[in-house]
């Protein structure tokens, strides 16, 4: 790929929305927290070679370096308008209250230069007390969210044309019924972890009845993260089919998220890997392949064990997941 030429994402359209969603973005989360300037710099790259949809969060810290990315795109012409971008953001734990879900999206609108974003989503389905940002957030810091205040807050952000698309990260079945019971928009997105060792199939088969389109994160194990690791991307059978195919093991599980119907993001600033990751629409896997992907031993890789505390909401995975662990 010269670099003139950028790679076309396939998109889908959002419920609830105008707005496609590229099937393909880029996180920004890294950890340790790469410098603003470097995190700039790997946005301005991923827009060159294609990249159009990009994921943040306040939690992230990324915000603002994703705004001057998107200002300085514009400004010398990567871009001819910001329609061209799908910006995902998210609401932390401590402004989960109704009345503090449209300051925190005004706040991050503001970080990241927009007017509007066209997906916000629940981060975690927990609260803290107000105005707390340490992480980990302290155990007795833990609240119930009140869910019909808060999703009523996020649908108000949709109305008044702050976000495009509002949605939820980290929702099992059962926490999607329980939003899906009292909105009036419905989610559009549950961000969540999904990879051929985690393969979510019941909560992908949940969201497809129900129109919500499910996005991936941690599709290539999340390590280098607090708490990935490098068990997908060292799995025997993925290294095997690979090897067999001269392509690399992300490639690989990129293209089994895409095939599975749901989004997936990538978060390499590299810029080689940058450019692999966008080579997966031109081939597949086979039925063979899928099969030996298909029966992988499923186990989950981010279990949100510092969302748990005994003094509640959530004092066990069990809890925290309904189950679905």
């Amino acid at each position: 790929m010269d670099s003139n030429s950028r790679i076309s994402i396939p998109e889908v359209l959002l419920s609830s929305s105008s707005r496609r969603m590229p099937l393909l973005g880029l996180g920004t989360a890294s950890y340790p927290q790469a410098s603003s300037k470097e995190t700039k710099a790997a946005i301005l790259e991923a827009i060159k070679i294609g990249y159009r949809h990009f994921d943040t969060a306040s939690f992230y810290q990324t915000e603002e370096p994703l705004g001057q990315a998107i200002a300085e795109a514009l400004s010398i012409g990567l871009i001819k308008s910001r329609e061209e971008l799908f910006i995902t953001s998210k609401l932390w734990c401590s402004d989960a209250h109704s009345h503090l879900v449209l300051p925190a999206l005004q706040k991050s609108l503001r970080a990241l230069q927009l007017e509007y974003a066209d997906l916000y989503l629940i981060h975690w389905p927990v609260s803290c007390k107000p105005g707390i940002n340490n992480f980990p957030i302290q155990k007795a810091d833990f609240l119930p969210m009140d869910f019909k205040g808060v999703w009523a807050a996020m649908e108000e952000c949709q109305k008044i044309g702050f976000t495009k698309s509002i949605g939820v990260s980290n929702f099992s079945c059962k926490k999607l019924s329980d939003i899906l019971a009292i909105a009036e928009i419905p989610p559009a997105v549950n961000q969540v972890e999904v990879n051929p060792l985690w393969q979510q199939k019941k909560l992908m088969e949940f969201c497809k009845g129900n129109g919500i389109m499910l996005t991936a994160y941690s599709a290539l194990g999340a390590r280098g993260t607090i708490w990935g690791s490098n068990r997908v991307m060292e799995n025997q059978v993925l290294n095997e089919i690979a090897n067999a195919r001269g392509v690399t093991v992300a490639q690989l599980c990129l293209r089994w998220t895409y095939e599975q119907g749901i989004c997936v993001l990538v978060k390499s600033f590299n810029k080689e890997r940058m450019k692999q990751n966008l080579d997966i629409f031109n081939w597949e896997l086979s039925e063979e392949e899928s099969k030996k992907i298909s029966q992988i031993t499923q186990s989950r890789g981010c279990c949100g064990e510092v969302f748990i505390s005994d003094k509640g909401p959530f004092r066990t995975l069990e809890e925290l997941w309904d189950g679905e662990i």
